[in-house]
């Protein structure tokens, strides 16, 4: 088996310093044109990859960015066999643009609700010592994990929070998603348009349900009897559908604030009887595989969960290389993908 070809071997080939070729590999200063391009010359014939421990000897950059993940909600959408690829987007999204300068991306879970938050996330840091976090919900909001951050001076980006404070803010405009789907129900000549929020404990259901209450106030229709919490689980959507129906006045539309509540706004329209979209029309947010199989296919807001996380991965290896006037809030489009559970109102019977 051939011998793998080290940061010595390319030092010895190019008669240069082991700190040397580090620099070199790392685009560092101090180092001349003929001997850079002695190094790169013997990389080249050598066929030699630089290995994580070599591109830090060149300097303070450890060259990995930590993502923290919610670990009760990612654990239970895994063991249920109802998760969804919101963790696959979320990686893909990072680990492809990390790929891109020689950076990897490792993925942690963390507890948000624990007391020991702090104590987590502090023993991820000191143990990977990463150039940048990447927060998703709801430790986007987190103030422990956002003010731990701020005062370890590490740089971090909060995807799905468009609330003031540190870090880099990257969010899709919740807010107008939540109305334009709702606009859409309403020019298909829907009256009672219904919607199933999200948990509490994200920023980004307060925002949606805005959007969502704006669009029918702005047509002088809205009915808070039409709005039903949910906690994003399929669960959740089986209860909040269910009250709907139970309504005198039921709706003949939803919005559901994630796909797995729209996939049980479903479950229950068929198990009453009602079609869709005939009875009832169902638009979902997010967005993954689970909706464009299911029967009919769900129309819904495609949440960009992998241009999200690859913008904040750009941001924070664009930091940690000293870059100092990037913008602190970044919106990324989302997109109405229409499909089949969507269809004009039919005219009322009374």
């Amino acid at each position: 088996m051939a011998r793998a070809i080290t940061i010595k071997d390319v030092a010895a080939e190019a008669d240069v310093s082991l700190q040397t070729v580090s620099r070199v590999i790392n685009d560092g200063p101090n180092v001349r044109p003929e001997v850079k391009a002695r190094v790169n010359a013997a990389i080249a014939k050598l066929g030699y990859t630089p290995s994580l421990a070599a591109r830090r000897m060149g300097g303070s950059r450890s060259y990995l960015l930590l993502a923290l993940n919610d670990r009760d909600r990612t654990i239970e959408g895994w063991t249920s066999g109802q998760g969804t690829d919101w963790v696959d987007q979320m990686l893909m999204g990072g680990m492809l643009e990390c790929a891109k300068r020689g950076y990897r991306m490792i993925f942690e879970l963390v507890d948000t609700h624990s007391s020991n938050v702090e104590r987590e996330v502090a023993g991820a840091i000191a143990a990977l010592n990463p150039d940048g976090v990447i927060l998703t919900p709801p430790h986007s909001d987190n103030p422990l994990i956002t003010e731990l951050l701020t005062q370890r001076g590490l740089p971090f980006a909060r995807i799905g929070s468009q609330a003031e404070g540190a870090g880099f803010a990257i969010a899709m405009d919740d807010a107008e998603a939540a109305r334009v789907a709702t606009c859409r129900l309403l020019d298909l000549g829907h009256r009672r348009v219904a919607f199933i929020a999200g948990s509490d404990e994200y920023a980004l259901s307060a925002a949606r349900l805005e959007g969502y209450a704006g669009a029918l106030r702005a047509r002088d229709l809205f009915d808070p009897d039409l709005v039903q919490p949910g906690d994003f689980s399929f669960d959740s959507g089986v209860a909040a559908m269910t009250a709907l129906l139970a309504l005198a006045h039921p709706p003949t539309a939803v919005v559901a604030s994630n796909d797995q509540m729209a996939l049980a706004a479903l479950k229950v329209a068929n198990e009453r009887g009602l079609s869709v979209p005939d009875d009832l029309a169902i638009i979902s947010f997010d967005d993954t595989p689970i909706v464009r199989f299911s029967h009919p296919p769900l129309t819904a807001i495609r949440q960009p969960i992998a241009a999200m996380t690859a913008q904040a991965a750009d941001l924070l290896m664009r930091a940690k290389a000293g870059e100092t006037t990037l913008p602190g809030d970044w919106i990324v489009p989302f997109s109405l993908v229409e499909r089949d559970s969507t269809g004009p109102a039919r005219p009322r019977r009374d």
